[in-house]
């Protein structure tokens, strides 16, 4: 096993997210034990104020820094970059300080390779790191991330995602996956597998986090009427839903209802659709045993086989792999 030593430098800061921080720094201390050291990661938490200040967590967690931020200077093998939130009506929002993004621009390109952790892909973004390359975020905040810099590929689906030097990864428990890449990628699979069996998750988990999404969660629209239809398709899944249906519904050409739908939704019809449809089916692989073709045909997809195709397009897995991960006693 190579004997390269890897200095991993994780930026901590008022309201980080624990999990984002600690996830990572755990794997990296599990491959080291599993290697017998010999994957040589060293973790030091930096931080905006003097080394051996306190940092407040988003949990209420304090972590000591190792260092400040300014001392980190240019011996960084991987540089992590976990992210904040801020609550809001709408849902939550990437906290973004101007100080730090300055301290990511200028030390990442010292960094072998930079990674960020959740909603820290937006801090990356913002330093300009994600320019041209395709990227992931939480699933809550990646409409935001596309929305805000055009010019990053955003991928809401994936666990992770690697792009040149530059990592990003998803949701909160993501940073597990994510850090396993990163060991797999040093020092191979077979030592990221033990320490994925240390930690009792998948090496490489099966899905997307659009599984653990709720995709049909969109804003009110401007026109009433739209929204009138959207509580109408809600409750007539197993009915006649066609684009032609509900045109006729609205009084309007099949051409024209299409058009001012997507519009007012972001989406076509079918796709709406569709996205309503395989919500409900989750709701009931959750909450039910009812087999497969009454799912199907409680949520208006008719048969297994759509149902399964509708799976694959909206979530990335299964009827059957759902309910195995998903089911409530």
């Amino acid at each position: 096993m190579p004997q390269t030593h890897h200095r991993v430098v994780i930026a901590v800061f008022p309201d980080v997210d624990l999990l984002d921080v600690t996830g990572p720094a755990e794997v990296f201390a599990l491959a080291n034990r599993e290697s017998r050291d010999r994957a040589a990661y060293e973790v030091r938490l930096a931080g905006p104020g003097p080394a051996g200040e306190a940092v407040t967590t988003s949990a209420g967690v304090r972590l000591v820094t190792d260092l400040s931020m300014g001392d980190v200077g240019t011996a960084v093998d991987t540089l992590l970059v976990p992210g904040a939130v801020d609550p809001g009506r709408e849902g939550p929002r990437p906290r973004i300080d101007e100080d730090l993004v300055e301290w990511i621009a200028t030390t990442a390109p010292h960094a072998r390779r930079v990674a960020s952790v959740c909603v820290g892909a937006h801090l990356l973004a913002v330093a300009g790191l994600l320019d041209g390359r395709k990227a992931t975020t939480h699933w809550s905040t990646a409409a935001q991330l596309a929305a805000d810099h055009p010019r990053v590929d955003v991928d809401a689906d994936p666990i992770f995602v690697r792009s040149g030097r530059v990592w990003t990864g998803a949701g909160i428990s993501a940073c597990l996956d994510l850090a396993l890449a990163l060991v797999a990628e040093d020092h191979g699979e077979d030592l990221a597998l033990a320490v994925a069996r240390q930690l009792v998750v998948y090496l490489k988990r099966p899905g997307g986090q659009s599984q653990f999404s709720v995709p049909i969660s969109r804003p009110a629209a401007s026109r009433r009427e739209i929204d009138e239809l959207r509580h109408h398709i809600g409750e007539h899944l197993d009915q006649d839903l066609s684009a032609a249906a509900l045109a006729a519904r609205m009084c309007l050409s099949e051409r024209h209802f299409s058009r001012v739908f997507t519009q007012e939704t972001g989406v076509t019809p079918a796709a709406y659709v569709e996205a309503a449809r395989v919500e409900a089916a989750r709701r009931l692989l959750e909450t039910t045993d009812q087999p497969l073709e009454q799912v199907a045909h409680a949520c208006g997809l008719r048969s297994v086989e759509t149902l399964h195709r509708a799976f694959r397009r909206q979530i990335n897995t299964t009827p059957g792999a759902y309910r195995r991960r998903f089911r409530t006693t």
